[in-house]
């Protein structure tokens, strides 16, 4: 595999990192709009280091909403 290829499968995998995290921002709440923004601008402009830190600090701090579904 050539030095090329390396870096091509690195940025796909960044990519579809970077959106799979955004989904998971969208879905989550954060207590504030803010704080969801922050965290959204962080991973989408920060390259490669934004995802990281969404994935290890930032995805634990969201929950997700409770389903209203379930009052029924």
């Amino acid at each position: 595999m050539s030095i090329g290829m390396i870096i091509v499968l690195t940025g796909v995998a960044f990519f579809l990192m970077t959106c799979v995290a955004i989904l998971d921002i969208a879905r989550k709440d954060f207590g504030s709009i803010e704080m969801k923004a922050l965290w959204a601008f962080i991973t989408a402009l920060v390259p490669f280091i934004g995802v990281l830190v969404y994935l290890f600090i930032g995805r634990k701090k969201g929950r997700l909403p409770a389903d209203d579904a379930s009052v029924e």
